[in-house]
């Protein structure tokens, strides 16, 4: 009776998992079997692999990785100066209550400090530097990106940190091991997992961003989510914008698989 009362339980998420999850891709894959005049084709297979669309999908990885590299970069140090402090809690809120207000809010905020008479140049004319045009540039697209997915990144990390033993920081320590040996042979690897979950958390969505490409980029950085957004809203080719949305999906569960956790015990 437990058993079957357990599996009624599971019916609100199986169906929920079929309508929102399974329907979508089995939608997208059916849609990318059609050309622009509606005829089953596999043309769209085909041009994905042209150098045009090649292109766009290593610019896509490219601007990705950078992404999720600055974001590292800058997480897992505060992240680690978080753990300790005295109201680390505290100092976490304030720091993930940013990624609480609306994105498109976010980004038309980044406008007006990037823009020609923003903040940023103003305080460029203030240090005697000459006025520069940072809206629209690659510089202005990554730093936006990554301030946006610094909570993201912060969060698994500052959890993996403050869940690791200070016992075993005690004895590297006690074994003569130097600050940067303990940190580079006991404190990084046991703080894999959290930095695996923020770069997974970061570079799928970041591998799609198309809204801070036409607002912040100018749509000077193309990338795959831009390419989607155009052919479903502009060119109305919805064949090729679910082919690209298919290979989008197969990338996001290959890098999901790569950066999945390990079981315990498993081989390393």
């Amino acid at each position: 009776m437990k058993a079957k009362s357990r599996n009624y339980y599971l019916i609100p998420y199986v169906l929920w998992i079929a309508l929102f999850v399974i329907t979508p891709i089995v939608l997208v894959v059916y849609y990318s079997f059609f050309n622009i005049e509606g005829e089953f084709s596999l043309e769209n297979y085909q041009k994905f692999f042209t150098p045009v669309y090649l292109k766009m999908t290593l610019s896509s990885f490219w601007y990705a990785f950078l992404i999720t590299f600055f974001t590292l970069l800058i997480a897992y140090p505060t992240a680690y100066l978080l753990t300790k402090t005295k109201h680390k809690q505290l100092w976490l809120l304030l720091i993930i209550v940013p990624s609480w207000i609306n994105l498109l809010l976010k980004a038309y905020a980044f406008i007006g400090i990037f823009g020609t008479y923003g903040a940023a140049n103003k305080f460029l004319e203030v240090m005697g530097v000459a006025g520069k045009q940072i809206l629209f540039t690659d510089f202005s697209f990554v730093f936006v990106s990554v301030y946006i997915f610094l909570p993201f990144m912060i969060l698994p990390i500052f959890n993996a940190l403050d869940e690791l033993n200070p016992s075993f920081i005690d004895a590297s320590k006690d074994l003569g091991a130097s600050s940067w040996r303990t940190f580079s042979r006991v404190v990084f690897p046991l703080t894999l997992d959290g930095v695996k979950s923020g770069c997974q958390i970061v570079f799928i969505p970041a591998l799609s961003l198309f809204m801070l490409t036409r607002l912040i980029a100018g749509n000077r950085v193309i990338t795959l989510g831009t390419a989607i957004e155009q052919h479903f809203l502009v060119t109305q080719d919805w064949g090729m914008g679910a082919t690209i949305a298919v290979f989008l999906i197969i990338f996001m569960v290959v890098i999901m698989l790569l950066t999945g956790r390990r079981k315990r015990g498993e081989m390393r």
